[in-house]
């Protein structure tokens, strides 16, 4: 509500391992966008915590080693993270695109550049 998002999320089956304060070890992604994703966690870290990510596309047989900043944090029964990459080499991009345009075809790429 009031919320703007410079790409759509994308609900997946990728996997994503997270290394904070504590190690997550392949969680399963709910949503991802060309600037971030969310996972749902036995833990979460605090918001501006920035954390290790190895995030695993399936789909396309390709892994991304990067970086990313707590955003989002819920401790309620659900918990949940959500993540903004802050560290995507243009390579990474590449691949993220491709994941995204594989997953919802009918989406612009053009947000992947900037996000």
């Amino acid at each position: 509500m009031g919320e703007k998002r410079r790409s759509p999320r994308i609900r997946t089956d990728a996997l994503v391992d997270v290394a904070g304060t504590d190690v997550l070890l392949f969680h399963k992604i709910v949503d991802i966008s060309a600037g971030g994703l969310c996972i749902q966690c036995p833990t979460v870290e605090k918001v501006g915590t920035e954390v290790d990510l190895c995030i695993n596309f399936p789909d396309l047989d390709e892994t991304i080693e990067t970086r990313g900043r707590v955003v989002r944090a819920s401790e309620e029964p659900s918990r949940e993270m959500a993540i903004e990459f802050i560290e995507l080499t243009g390579d990474q991009r590449s691949i993220l695109r491709r994941y995204l345009s594989l997953r919802y075809p009918d989406s612009p790429n053009d947000g992947a550049e900037n996000d």
